[in-house]
């Protein structure tokens, strides 16, 4: 394989009709009872599928990303194939925390089609367990999420998400209340370490004694960020030692890496973030490719249906004063998906526009057209990097 690098709403009229992506919604949403009792064993595979026998194929997860994996985006994601199951962005935890309402919807939405799993972010056990409890009475989870390495230094400035990887008696502690706590499955979503991949050791050593039921692993460090290839041998080790499901999560942007991730870790899962963003097909793309099925192609033109839907998608959900504000919460998105198109002036152009009218525009002359979406985003260093080393 080779890489090739006073509310006034909006009206949705302005940036697009739709033609029949809700109707092809509400039908793929009929599976319900049934299609969720087999979707939720995807919790629970053995640690490496392609050797028991039970299943060849890796669960799919669309991965945790604040202000980004949020409904708009996944109701998008299903009409284009979906993941085998969501996690939601972050439920903030501390002493005078409530669970995000927009969250629980997200979750009493979707679960009806797809399991989701809830994930929490905080420090505190009492709190922790407190929340988790009121989750689960809210909405219909399938499980509980713990996060360990989110890097954005105001939260490790608080002690939590990677900053937590520092103190394994304060996780061990906390996965311990959480589990008497947690009706579903407990989960923890991990990095290699905080400072170096050294420490991978003493936390595979800290992860094989807690009582959950799967980890997936950010193959970098929390120092390393984004801005570094992953190191898909720390997984593997993982996978190899640990006694439950891995999920390997990090640079996971094409059907090229994601075959490389799985084929160098073994992984019972694969997590997909930034890549599933820019790309709303891969899902769909991954199973293809690895059931030997011909993999989908979409056209530049697809994705310019994606994200004038993905905006319709924001303004129903949202609350906008002007359509300069749903201009701006669009940005959040559109910098992952306009990622390796037009050699960047496409980017450069929907961030200096703030009307609908403008951006609309803007997507017709960069994606009104049938050439090929290109497979791969940009490795600028920043949102994409180090992807072509996988592979």
């Amino acid at each position: 394989m080779q890489c090739r690098c006073g509310k006034k709403r909006v009206r949705k009229s302005e940036l697009h009709h739709r033609d029949g992506g809700e109707a092809r919604s509400e039908q793929r949403g009929k599976c319900h009872a049934d299609e969720k009792e087999a979707d939720l064993s995807l919790l629970t595979l053995p640690p490496n599928p392609v050797c028991s026998g039970v299943s060849p194929l890796p669960t799919l997860s669309l991965a945790p990303m604040q202000d980004v994996s949020v409904l708009p985006l996944w109701r998008c994601l299903e009409r284009r194939g979906g993941p085998d199951l969501y996690v939601t962005e972050y439920f903030r935890v501390h002493r005078d925390s409530h669970p995000e309402k927009t969250i629980l919807r997200s979750i009493n939405e979707m679960s009806g089609i797809k399991p989701v799993i809830a994930q929490m972010i905080g420090n505190d056990p009492e709190h922790l367990v407190r929340t988790t409890k009121l989750i689960q009475e809210t909405s219909d989870c399938a499980g509980i999420d713990l996060n360990l390495g989110c890097p954005a230094p105001k939260v490790c400035g608080k002690a939590a998400g990677g900053a937590l990887l520092r103190d394994r008696e304060l996780i061990h502690r906390i996965a311990h209340e959480l589990r008497s706590a947690v009706r579903g499955t407990l989960t923890l979503k991990t990095r290699i370490g905080f400072d170096s991949p050294e420490e991978f050791t003493a936390l595979l050593e800290l992860f094989a004694s807690l009582p959950i039921d799967g980890l997936a692993i950010h193959g970098r460090t929390v120092k390393e960020k984004y801005q570094t290839p992953v190191h898909p041998e720390s997984i593997e080790r993982a996978v190899s030692s640990l006694p439950f499901p891995v999920t390997a999560n990090g640079n996971i942007v094409s059907v090229d890496t994601a075959l490389a991730m799985h084929r160098r870790t073994g992984a019972a899962g694969l997590m997909i973030g930034r890549g599933g963003i820019r790309n709303p097909w891969l899902f769909r793309q991954v199973k293809e490719a690895l059931s030997g099925a011909e993999v989908h192609r979409p056209r530049l033109r697809d994705l310019r249906d994606y994200l004038l839907e993905l905006g319709d998608e924001i303004d129903k959900e949202g609350d906008f004063d002007t359509e300069t504000q749903l201009v701006h919460r669009l940005k959040k998105f559109t910098n992952y998906i306009s990622s390796g198109i037009s050699e960047g002036t496409l980017n450069d152009e929907l961030r200096r526009t703030t009307s609908l009218s403008s951006f609309r525009e803007i997507c017709d002359r960069h994606l009104d057209s049938d050439l090929p979406f290109p497979v791969d985003p940009a490795d600028d260093g920043k949102l994409f990097c180090g992807f072509c080393e996988l592979v």
